[in-house]
């Protein structure tokens, strides 16, 4: 980890979606990711009312309770469900009758504007949720490497424009530095030894913007002390930026406070320990899912998931990290995302012919 402190704000302009293009598809339908269901998220923006959802202070959360008109509740209300079962498993439709919709939110923030559905099933009251979006490639190939080359698994679907993701449980980072950090029994070590191994993942497969609200802290206990994980929840600005610092969550200034706890609990020798670790699991996930990567960057070389101008910077600055000139014949994201794992993680993976 770069030992500098230097913490700015350095995304001003909300990111353009890009559509899904037919290699992706392609891809997608291979890997099972493309369904047809019946309701997109167009017919979601229908509603006839909307409430305010505030938090347990009284705050506006930004989020929106929508409701439709009488006659098409019901029949969006059995969609969405439907959606569900497919997206947790697969099951039997069977189990559809025990599951109904409590809530359909609407998000006012941010670069998707999801709606948030909650489901509860009537036999045991237990809840969940999961989200209806616009579909954006970017996101798509951002939820793609996370299930690669991080320790975790992601559920979702896309149909044409239309994104539905399963929910990603944990406690959003800026609300634990604010209402967690400081309770009895956490080991502060573990959980700066996992925010450097997040630094690592986030920079290795150019995942950015992962401010402490972009990400979440999920605590598992052991049995003689508590297990972290980060994790990302937002993938929009996954190789969308130019500059090579949105692709470290220690620049961001809202994530201060876990770079202090790494610099003051782990030291330069353990950072740089933690880093080498995390590199080395993640050349582990690239040879378990060697061809699938190779096929989802194939297309993301022949994407276009940003501007010229951004591609120029990048490129430029990774040259100029990984001192290799070869970045600067590259054109698209997907090229430059390519040659920076295989430096990063000291591979020698080759783009196969033909699809």
């Amino acid at each position: 980890m770069d030992l500098h402190r230097q913490y700015e704000n350095i995304i001003t302009n909300k990111k353009e979606s890009f559509p899904i293009c037919p290699e992706l598809v392609i891809y997608l339908m291979r890997y099972e990711r493309y369904f047809d269901f019946d309701l997109n998220y167009e017919d979601l923006l229908r509603w006839e009312a909307a409430f305010p959802v505030n938090d347990e202070e009284g705050n506006d959360t930004y989020w929106r309770t929508v409701m439709y008109d009488r006659s098409e509740q019901q029949e969006i209300n059995d969609r969405l469900t439907r959606i569900y079962v497919y997206l947790t498993a697969d099951l039997e439709h069977t189990v559809m009758e025990h599951l109904v919709v409590d809530s359909i939110d609407y998000c006012l923030f941010g670069n998707s504007n999801p709606f948030r559905v909650k489901i509860r099933n009537l036999l045991n009251d237990n809840h969940d949720y999961y989200y209806i979006k616009r579909a954006d490639a970017s996101r798509v190939y951002g939820l793609e490497l996370e299930e690669m080359l991080s320790p975790n698994k992601i559920f979702y679907l896309v149909n044409e424009n239309t994104l539905v993701e399963q929910h990603i449980s944990g406690i959003p980072g800026d609300q634990f530095l604010k209402h967690n950090l400081h309770e009895q029994g956490h080991n502060l070590v573990r959980l700066a030894k996992e925010f450097v191994k997040f630094n690592q993942r986030c920079f290795t497969r150019l995942l950015g913007d992962m401010r402490s609200y972009n990400f979440v802290v999920d605590m598992t206990p052991d049995f003689d002390q508590m297990q972290y994980r980060i994790r990302a929840i937002d993938f929009d600005q996954q190789c969308y930026e130019g500059r090579k610092n949105i692709y470290l969550p220690q620049f961001f200034k809202e994530n201060y406070p876990f770079v202090e706890m790494a610099l003051s609990r782990l030291g330069e020798d353990s950072i740089t320990q933690y880093q080498n670790e995390e590199r080395s699991l993640m050349r582990r996930r690239v040879a378990a899912n060697r061809y699938q990567l190779q096929r989802l960057i194939r297309a993301m070389r022949q994407d276009h998931i940003s501007d010229a101008r951004r591609v120029g910077i990048l490129k430029r600055s990774l040259a100029e990290h990984h001192k290799d000139k070869g970045f600067l014949r590259l054109t698209t994201m997907g090229s430059i995302l390519f040659k920076h794992i295989n430096l990063t993680l000291e591979l020698k993976l080759r783009m196969p012919k033909g699809k």
